[in-house]
């Protein structure tokens, strides 16, 4: 199939005018044969090279795949340094608006979220629901047996992630995009260097992401990161987690989850300390009601590795804890901009390596811009797919107010259970608004799901909503869930906030019945902060 493949593509090329050269590549890399197909055209044009390169998992299934490269292609309208979410996004919005584009990507396509991220994080989150579920089955009146294997789902979620690069691959080709693989280096305002050539913009983008932190301590090398989650080949029977951060609370509820004796150390009170104090306490509670320790107020000091490869944490309070299969540090992230040499574009850079840009995703240098998780804003996906969209909107679609806003921006964090939010906390809009002129909605309750269950009321797990509203019309400034369901139901009043919904619109809101996103919808219409509704989601509602 593929020389058959190879002998069409070489006819094609023969009766094409110019110069080719065509080189066949095994995936090793480690031998190279190439064919010419014609003498060097003397019409003056850059001739062509049409590269055939077989890689075996390389942007999925074994296959051959084309990269169509002109010879003396150094200069674009936009070149996108970082081939992640945010990146692919800008660049193929302004590839379709006609900007010869190219994008630099040193590693696999999709950057963060599609290779250690949001993407392979959701399939262990759902596979860790799953596990829930199937043990609370017999209160839905299944007898259940199971069994989970961690190898099993890695390999699957392995060749999914493969899959997505494919797809990644495909996007940018389809679109017209140059994918120039390797690192850029900033060599002047409007000039990269990948490998041993220079490339030129009038417009570079930089959207080359994050990369996880290790605290400087001792033993460090002997835990893993929130990539090295990615990258365990079976399942820490005993693992800990050390960060407050949404990442960690992520990791430890799938660990918890699926079955390993988890431990979360936190440096404060609770984790999310950035976090409605509604959401800390909750989700605090229920970890702990689902069998995870929490140790409080600590920060790491050593890591020591016994000759059983067993580890040990030893905190700033002299505790020490363990033995551990696995220790997983989720103490922070940082930008990827040492290795672009911004110096030499004159791109400034904060003490920590954040770019700062204006509202407009530009930089202090003309021409040079910046997306995602290098500027230090929301550190989202989504965010960053909204910011290089509109940049490409604005560059080459003559919308010159096109931008990103960063107010209002819906998140959920895949804990267990899940939490969606949208807006300010409590806290902080009466910071912004002043005590007397925040009013907040709260309603606890147990979803269907668990009514059910037969166990006494009070131990049945607990959703909880709480509004936050502002000013005498009662204008919707926050909304935070707690609870199954919690991520899915998010968006669309995301949407509602976004365009400046009062109370009295969500009360008008007809609600849809037994959900958990009626609660919204049905909050009482007296408010008083912290005040409490409790019922079972489900209950018939009388007149």
């Amino acid at each position: 199939m593929r020389s058959a493949l190879l002998a069409v593509v070489l006819s094609v090329m023969r009766a094409t005018a110019g110069a080719f050269r065509v080189a066949v590549l095994p995936s090793s890399s480690a031998r190279r044969s190439s064919l010419a197909l014609g003498p060097h055209g003397s019409s003056g044009r850059s001739a062509t090279a049409v590269l055939w390169v077989l890689q075996r998992g390389r942007y999925g299934s074994s296959r051959m795949r084309l990269v169509a490269q002109a010879d003396g292609e150094t200069s674009f309208d936009y070149l996108v340094i970082g081939a992640g979410s945010g990146g692919i996004a800008s660049a193929r919005r302004a590839a379709g608006y006609g900007a010869k584009v190219a994008v630099v990507e040193r590693a696999a396509l999709g950057g963060t979220c599609v290779n250690v991220g949001c993407v392979p994080k959701k399939v262990m989150f759902n596979a860790a629901s799953i596990n829930e579920m199937l043990h609370e089955a017999n209160h839905h009146g299944f007898t259940v047996s199971s069994s989970f294997d961690w190898s099993t789902i890695k390999t699957y979620r392995d060749n999914y992630i493969k899959r997505l690069n494919g797809i990644y691959f495909r996007n940018i080709e389809n679109s017209g995009v140059k994918l120039i693989e390797g690192l850029a280096t900033f060599t002047g305002p409007n000039s990269v260097r990948v490998g041993d050539r220079k490339y030129s913009a009038k417009n570079i983008l930089i959207a080359v992401g994050g990369r996880p932190t290790m605290p400087d301590i001792p033993g460090a090398e002997h835990a893993i990161n929130s990539d090295g989650f990615f990258q365990l080949e079976e399942m820490p029977k005993k693992v800990a987690v050390v960060g407050a951060g949404y990442i960690a609370v992520e990791m430890a509820g799938i660990f918890n989850a699926l079955g390993s004796d988890t431990t979360l150390f936190v440096r404060g009170e609770t984790a999310l300390r950035k976090f409605d104090e509604m959401l800390r306490t909750h989700l605090d509670a229920e970890m702990r009601r689902q069998g995870m320790e929490i140790v409080n107020y600590s920060s790491p000091k050593s890591i020591s590795k016994g000759a059983d490869g067993k580890l040990t944490l030893e905190t700033e309070g002299g505790m020490k804890y363990g033995p551990f299969d696995t220790i997983l540090m989720a103490t922070g992230r940082k930008p990827v901009t040492d290795l672009l040499n911004l110096d030499a574009a004159g791109v400034a850079k904060d003490s920590k390596g954040y770019i700062p840009v204006d509202e407009y995703s530009a930089t202090n240098v003309p021409g040079v811009y910046a997306v995602g998780d290098v500027i230090g804003n929301v550190e989202l996906t989504p965010t960053a797919i909204a910011a290089g969209r509109r940049l490409a909107d604005r560059l080459f679609n003559g919308m010159p107010g096109a931008r990103a806003y960063y107010d209002n921006v819906p998140t959920v964090i895949f804990s267990h259970p899940p939490i969606g939010t949208v807006g300010l906390s409590e806290e902080e809009a009466k910071a912004k608004y002043g005590d007397n002129n925040v009013k907040t909605y709260r309603s606890t309750f147990v979803n269907l799901y668990y009514g059910p269950f037969q166990i006494p009321p009070e131990e049945k797990p607990k959703s909880i909503v709480k509004l936050i509203c502002e000013g005498q019309n009662e204008r919707v400034v926050g909304l935070h869930v707690i609870g199954m369901g919690s991520d899915e139901l998010l968006q669309g009043f995301g949407v509602a906030i976004k365009m400046g919904c009062t109370k009295a619109d969500l009360d008008d809101c007809i609600a849809i019945h037994p959900t958990a996103a009626e609660e919204v919808v049905t909050l009482p219409t007296w408010g008083m902060s912290n005040a409490h509704v409790r019922k079972l989601k489900g209950t018939p509602q009388l007149a």
